[in-house]
């Protein structure tokens, strides 16, 4: 039951976390990204089921063209009138050499069709995770501007300066939100190497997950240097 992780419930989470910011900040540009948030959390299940069931369309398009190639080969062989003379041995070896040549490139051009579907689906994966990792820079955006040390150094803002009404607990729970909100991708990127076994995507799940426990990272600082500042009980 809880060795595996269930696109639903990271899809509840999605839409309990954008619900939270919705009711705190119900007019910031973070309500609508979680929003798009949970649109990416169902997208990503349906994508993942996709990707993991047998794509039999192309399997039988594949496959049937393999046999037509081997079969070809065979049809081509029952039809070559080959004269064996074992004095000729220059023509045998020049014989074994263009057979041997010609089973290497069938080979290697049954391996192409036999991996094609892997491929495709690895394409898939692999724009699905571009997406989340591009969401989780537009979260860092979001975070940029919330500079906790405003709070407690005042000076004058110039021309070009973010607005900054939050009071001290509002961008507490703004960057909690937004942390929040990288982790939830990381959870969404690791549902497709849940449902999907290949190298490249696992490696590019893994570059998701560092992005985001590191952009978390910087959020956290911020939180600490926050709760530095907040009054004591």
């Amino acid at each position: 039951m809880y060795r595996h992780l269930d696109p639903d419930k990271v899809i509840e989470t999605a839409q309990r976390l954008e619900t939270r910011v919705k009711e705190r900040f119900p007019d910031s540009s973070l309500s609508k990204l979680t929003s798009e948030l949970v649109v990416v959390a169902q997208q990503s299940a349906e994508r993942a089921d996709e990707i993991a069931r047998p794509h039999w369309p192309l399997r039988v398009g594949t496959g049937g063209f393999i046999l037509l190639m081997f079969a070809g080969l065979g049809a081509g062989l029952l039809h070559l009138d080959i004269e064996w003379r074992l004095k000729d041995i220059g023509s045998l070896i020049q014989f074994i050499e263009a057979g041997t040549n010609e089973i290497v490139l069938i080979g290697a051009a049954a391996f192409f069709l036999l991996t094609v579907e892997q491929r495709y689906k690895r394409r898939r994966a692999l724009k699905a995770l571009h997406e989340l990792r591009s969401l989780a820079h537009i979260v860092d955006m979001h975070q940029l501007t919330k500079d906790p040390d405003r709070l407690k150094r005042a000076g004058a803002d110039t021309a070009s300066s973010p607005a900054r009404a939050m009071t001290l607990f509002e961008l507490s729970r703004y960057l909690d939100y937004c942390s929040e909100t990288l982790s939830v991708i990381g959870k969404i990127a690791a549902v497709y190497a849940q449902f999907f076994e290949d190298e490249a995507a696992l490696t590019a799940v893994d570059e998701i997950e560092d992005l985001t426990t590191s952009l978390s990272r910087k959020i956290w600082q911020k939180l600490s240097i926050l709760d530095a500042k907040a009054p004591k009980a």
